[in-house]
């Protein structure tokens, strides 16, 4: 998969509806404000506008005049981070990154976890199952305390070799005791590419696509 930057119109759409709703509001700040302005004008001497009243059409005045300048702030604050959170994903891509997750891809016969399991395990069963939820291998291991890698060489539990894509694992743990121990998930791979389409960007590693706030280790690009 070629590397590349997927960009998209969502910091755009949402910078255009931000527009929109603050020139509603400046309408309806300028609307109210010809109208207190007529009313000035065209109160009665005799029953001049009551105190009080003016007052509270003076404190709109000021919170809708507030208001503008809050959403002015926002909007620029949103597209700053949008733009430093797109810039900082981008520099990503060539590095070998770790994130959460139970999917990876299976590459040349090659497909790698991070396992962490809160304590250590006697007997951990793990099943690998295809995109589709078929599975396609079972292995029973031991686990150490703290994190391992687990690999998988792609050899499916009849023997064959399985199809290069994606893969899942899921993993059943027991201590000495019997006691079901919990297991971390985690994969790896190095960033071919990013996706700013959404709210977040999302990095893709092969057909595997990892939200970049579930990263958790860095790895120097490739020489």
């Amino acid at each position: 998969m070629a590397s590349g930057i997927t960009s998209s119109t969502s910091i755009t759409g949402t910078s255009a509806a931000a527009t929109a709703d603050t020139k509603s509001i400046a309408g309806n700040f300028t609307q109210f404000l010809t109208l207190l302005t007529t009313q000035l004008k065209n109160q009665n001497p005799l029953d001049p506008l009551d105190t009080n009243q003016f007052t509270q059409q003076l404190v709109q005045f000021a919170g809708v005049e507030q208001q503008l300048k809050t959403n002015a702030s926002l909007d620029t604050i949103l597209t700053n981070s949008k733009a430093a959170s797109a810039s900082s994903a981008s520099g990503l891509i060539g590095r070998t990154i770790t994130a959460d997750g139970a999917s990876t891809d299976l590459a040349d016969g090659k497909a790698t976890w991070t396992l962490t399991p809160e304590r250590a395990a006697a007997k951990a069963v793990v099943t690998i199952k295809s995109s589709d939820g078929t599975v396609v291998a079972t292995k029973t291991t031991t686990l150490k305390a703290g994190a391992q890698s687990f690999e998988w060489d792609g050899t499916s539990t009849s023997g064959l070799s399985a199809k290069d894509g994606r893969y899942t694992i899921t993993v059943d743990a027991l201590d000495t005791t019997g006691a079901r121990v919990t297991v971390d998930t985690k994969v790896s791979g190095k960033v071919d590419g990013v996706d700013l389409s959404g709210s977040e960007p999302v990095l893709t590693i092969g057909t595997a696509r990892v939200p970049a706030s579930s990263v958790k280790t860095l790895a120097a690009p490739s020489a």
